[in-house]
C-alpha cells in the first residue's frame, strides 16, 4: 500500500505573499476612494459658486474703497479709477457729473482715503451675473488746513458682472441698527 505524499506547508498561506496581497488591496481601495473624492470635488458646482462669491466680494470691497478714496492732487487718476470700477447707471452718473465734481474737489483741496474693515456678500446670482455686498470701511478725510477726521460707515453695493469682471452698479449707505421695519 502506498502512502499519500504530503507536501510541506500545503493548505497554509505563506506570510510574505499574503501580506503583499493585503497591502496591495488596501492601497488600491485607498486610490479608488481618493480618485472618487477628487472627481467629485473637481465637478462640484459649489466650488465654482464659492469662487464667484469670493471674486464678487473682492471686487466689491475694492470698488467701494476706490469710490471713497480721492486726492485733489491726482484727481484725474482717481476719477478714472472710479469710472473703471463702475458700470451701468452709476457709471453714467459719475461720468456725467465729472466736471462739476472736479471743480468742487479742486476748490476744497481734500484728500480722502478709505480702508475696508470687513465685507460680506449678501446675495449672489451667479447665472444672472448680479451680487450685493455689505462693506464696512473707515474713511479718513484730510482738509486743506491739515485737519483730519475719521468716519466709519457701512455701504451697500450692487455688482454686475460685465466682460467677466464684477463692477459696482449701485452704491448707498447701509441703514444703521435701531430702525423699525414695521
Amino acid at each position: 500500500m502506498k502512502r499519500p505524499v504530503r507536501l510541506l506547508g500545503a493548505g497554509r498561506l505563506r506570510p510574505l505573499p499574503a501580506l503583499a496581497l493585503a497591502i496591495t488591496l488596501v492601497a488600491g481601495g485607498f486610490a479608488a476612494l481618493s480618485g472618487q473624492d477628487w472627481y467629485r470635488a473637481a465637478h462640484d458646482d459649489r466650488a465654482a459658486y464659492a469662487a464667484q462669491r469670493d471674486a464678487a466680494l473682492s471686487a466689491g470691497e475694492q470698488a467701494v474703497q476706490n469710490l471713497n478714496t480721492l486726492d485733489h492732487r491726482e484727481l484725474k487718476r482717481g476719477l478714472d479709477l472710479w469710472e473703471s470700477s463702475t458700470t451701468g447707471e452709476l457709471h453714467e452718473q459719475l461720468a456725467s457729473g465729472r466736471e462739476a465734481f472736479t471743480a468742487q474737489v479742486k476748490e476744497a483741496k481734500t484728500v480722502s482715503t478709505a480702508r475696508v474693515l470687513s465685507g460680506a456678500v449678501t446675495e449672489l446670482d451667479d447665472r444672472a451675473g448680479r451680487a450685493r455686498v455689505l462693506v464696512a470701511l473707515r474713511v479718513t478725510v484730510e482738509a486743506a488746513d491739515g485737519a483730519r477726521s475719521d468716519k466709519d460707515s457701512r455701504m451697500l453695493g450692487e455688482l454686475t458682472r460685465t466682460d467677466g469682471r464684477w463692477k459696482l452698479s449701485a452704491l448707498g449707505q447701509a441703514p444703521v441698527g435701531g430702525t423699525s421695519t414695521g
